[in-house]
């Protein structure tokens, strides 16, 4: 499965010449993590409702290129990993050149794993039922 997500980049995201600051990809990755659970048919609030959080305890990111100011980019997120505590997701952040454009110039190549966390921020094991929802959406392997 695949999440398409897209921002502007704003002016408070880039440095003096226009660029993107690196740790926005960070939060652009947020932007599409949240959006991936959210079209699996539940929000991350709900989520959270139910006593589970998602501690980030990995996170790499590849640089291609640079975004700038007013660029609009594309966040295309996949699951690649479901298991009892932990979730991967794998990230390709594109620049498009109008928003819902097909082809993009790849920017970074990034992924996440994420660790099931209570409120206490103690580990603990996805619940069943939240561990199926996200084992739907999980991407297949490219071997």
């Amino acid at each position: 499965m695949l999440s398409v997500s897209e921002v502007r980049v704003r002016y408070a995201e880039t440095d003096q010449m226009g660029v993107a600051y690196h740790a926005n990809y960070l939060v652009w990755c947020e932007v599409g993590r949240t959006d991936f659970i959210r079209s699996l048919g539940m929000t991350y609030a709900e989520m959270e409702g139910r006593g589970i959080r998602l501690a980030v305890a990995d996170a790499q990111l590849r640089f291609h290129a640079s975004a700038r100011y007013d660029d609009v980019v594309r966040i295309e997120t996949r699951l690649t990993g479901v298991r009892s505590r932990m979730v991967t997701f794998a990230y390709e952040i594109v620049r498009v050149t109008e928003p819902g454009d097909i082809v993009g110039e790849r920017l970074v190549s990034a992924s996440t794993t994420l660790v099931s966390v209570t409120a206490e921020g103690r580990p603990t094991s996805l619940p069943l039922e939240m561990r199926q929802l996200m084992e739907r959406g999980l991407s297949p392997r490219a071997d």
